[in-house]
């Protein structure tokens, strides 16, 4: 499954950090049921067993969905059940190694905060872009926000989708309209909110008035 811009409108990241005592694999299917467009696995600790049998539950939703599914980072974990492919960042392995490693039928994407970041990884074989932190956020404390005119910027200079991240909720992602953007990237302003269809499906209206400008 390659990407396109369609099934970047609403992209979400999972976050353990809300989680109680529900079920991850339910939450993630309570997304897709509510309108999410793409799903990434961002798991920091899980042992590599334990990742793989997490990732491969999550790859059956997506596929019964018919969404991308992506892991972060751990290629090691996305080829061991096949998933559409990874999401890494610029301090993580080069696009080029990291596209060698999962050959060309998979989908990479890259987190990038300058144009200059974003143009060199659609040259060297990235499927979109990943732009943020666009808010502060408390998923990513350490992360520097990107100014809407970069984000404009990156969004002109490349020809791959672009998906916005970081901090982006209710109260401000229509501060974004008018970027080009092909969707938003969201944590919190789902995860975090006990009723997560609901807020599902808001953050999906209002992406769709960004995208449709």
């Amino acid at each position: 499954m390659k990407v396109n811009r369609q099934s970047m409108l609403l992209y979400v990241v999972t976050d353990r950090t809300w989680l109680g005592e529900n079920n991850l694999i339910s939450q993630v299917e309570d997304t897709i049921k509510a309108g999410v467009t793409f799903v990434q696995l961002r798991e920091k600790n899980k042992p590599f067993d334990e990742f793989v049998c997490e990732a491969a539950q999550i790859k059956k939703l997506t596929d019964r969905y018919g969404i991308p599914f992506v892991i972060n980072d751990n290629i090691e974990v996305a080829l061991a059940v096949s998933a559409d492919g990874v999401h890494v960042g610029q301090s993580d392995k080069g696009v080029m190694d990291v596209r060698a490693l999962i050959g060309d039928d998979k989908i990479m994407g890259v987190s990038a905060v300058t144009v200059e970041q974003a143009v060199l990884a659609e040259q060297c074989g990235a499927d979109y872009i990943g732009v943020g932190a666009m808010f502060a956020t408390q998923t990513k404390q350490d992360a520097d926000t990107v100014t809407f005119d970069t984000l404009k910027q990156i969004c002109e200079a490349v020809s791959i989708p672009v998906v916005a991240i970081g901090g982006i909720c209710e109260e401000n992602i229509l501060q974004l309209k008018g970027c080009g953007m092909d969707g938003v990237a969201i944590i919190s302003a789902i995860f975090a909110k006990p009723d997560i269809r609901k807020a599902t499906e808001s953050m999906r209206s209002l992406s769709q008035r960004i995208v449709d400008n």
